[in-house]
C-alpha cells in the first residue's frame, strides 16, 4: 500500500527561484550602471548629436539654428586656408611626440623596474610632473620660455635666441613642455605592463644564451604589445587633439604655423567667422579620422600579437 502510494505520487517539482531576488538583483545591476549611461548619454551621445545637427545646419554663434546647410559646410571647411596647414602640422606633431614619449617612457620604466636603491625616489621624481594640470603646465612653461622674464632672457639675448620665435622652435619646446609632463605617466603605465611579465621566461631566455638586447627584443616587446597599444592609442589621440599647450604658449604662431586642428575648429566657432556650422563640420571629419586611426592602430597590434 505505501509502496504503491509511493509509486503513484506526482514527482516533486523543482523549486522555482526566489522572484523578488532575481528582482532585486536585476535592480541593483541597472543602478549601478545607470550612472555611467548618464554620464555617456550627458557627456557623449547628446553633444554628439549636437555636434552632428551643427555641421548639417546654417548655425551662425549668434542666431541658433537657421535651416540646412549640409553640403556647404563640409566643402567650407575642406577649403579653409589653414585645412591642409592645421592636419600637416598636427600629424607631425603626433608622430613625433609619440616616439620621443612613448621611447622615453619605456626607458624610465626599464630603469625603475630595475633600479633597487633609488627605485621609490625616481618612481616619484618621475610621477611627479603628471599631478600638474596641463594649462598649468603650459603657463609655467610660457614664462620659463619668457625672452623678458624668464630665467633664460640673458642667455637667449645674448645668445639672438627665442624658444618660441621660430616655426621649428615653438614645435621642439612645446614637444619638450609635453615630454616633461606625460613621460611619468606613460612610464607607470609602461612599468605595470613590465611587472606582469613572468620572471621565469627572462630565466628560460638566460639558459638559452640570450643576451639583454636579446630578451628585450625577443621577450618584453612581444609580451609587452598589449601595454604599448594601449599607450600608443593614448597618446596619438592626445595628440590630434593637442589645444592647451599651443593656445597658451604659441597661439598658433609664429607665423600661423603651429595651428592644430582643434585650435582651427575654435578659431573658426570663436574668433574668426563665428560660424558653428563649419567648426561641427570639422569636428565630425576630425572624429573620423580619429576612429579610422586608432582602429588600424589596435588592428595592427592585435595582427602582431596573433602573429607571435
Amino acid at each position: 500500500m505505501t509502496a504503491s502510494a509511493t509509486v503513484g505520487s506526482a514527482p516533486a517539482r523543482p523549486k522555482r527561484p526566489n522572484r523578488r531576488r532575481h528582482l532585486g538583483r536585476r535592480f541593483q545591476g541597472w543602478a549601478y550602471a545607470t550612472p555611467t549611461a548618464l554620464f555617456v548619454l550627458l557627456l557623449f551621445i547628446l553633444p554628439l548629436l549636437l555636434v552632428l545637427q551643427m555641421s548639417a545646419s546654417n548655425w551662425p554663434l549668434l542666431g541658433g539654428n537657421q535651416g540646412v546647410n549640409f553640403p556647404k559646410n563640409y566643402t567650407d571647411a575642406l577649403n579653409n586656408r589653414f585645412f591642409i596647414d592645421s592636419m600637416v602640422f598636427t600629424l607631425t606633431y603626433t608622430v613625433v611626440t609619440t616616439i620621443i614619449l612613448l621611447g622615453l617612457a619605456l626607458g624610465l620604466a626599464m630603469l625603475v623596474q630595475e633600479s633597487t636603491r633609488w627605485k621609490g625616489f625616481l618612481r616619484t621624481a618621475f610621477l611627479v610632473p603628471s599631478a600638474l594640470g596641463l594649462a598649468s603646465a603650459s603657463l609655467l612653461f610660457y614664462v620659463l620660455y619668457s625672452p623678458i622674464a624668464g630665467p633664460f632672457a640673458d642667455l637667449m639675448k645674448s645668445w639672438g635666441f627665442t624658444f618660441l620665435g621660430t616655426p621649428a622652435g615653438a614645435l621642439w619646446s612645446t614637444v619638450f613642455l609635453i615630454v616633461w609632463r606625460f613621460a611619468g605617466f606613460y612610464m607607470l603605465l609602461m612599468l605595470v605592463g613590465l611587472q606582469g611579465i613572468p620572471d621565469e621566461v627572462y630565466e628560460a631566455a638566460r639558459i638559452d644564451g640570450a643576451n639583454r638586447w636579446q630578451q628585450f627584443r625577443g621577450v618584453t616587446l612581444p609580451l609587452l604589445r598589449p601595454t604599448l597599444a594601449l599607450t600608443t592609442v593614448l597618446c596619438v589621440t592626445g595628440s590630434l587633439l593637442a589645444f592647451e599647450q599651443f593656445y597658451i604658449l604659441t597661439k598658433g604662431g609664429p607665423d600661423n604655423s603651429t595651428i592644430t586642428v582643434v585650435q582651427l575648429i575654435y578659431s573658426v566657432a570663436f574668433q574668426g567667422p563665428n560660424n558653428l556650422g563649419v567648426a561641427g563640420a570639422l569636428s565630425v571629419i576630425v572624429l573620423i579620422a580619429l576612429v579610422i586611426i586608432n582602429v588600424a592602430q589596435i588592428r595592427a597590434f592585435g595582427e602582431k600579437e596573433g602573429a607571435v
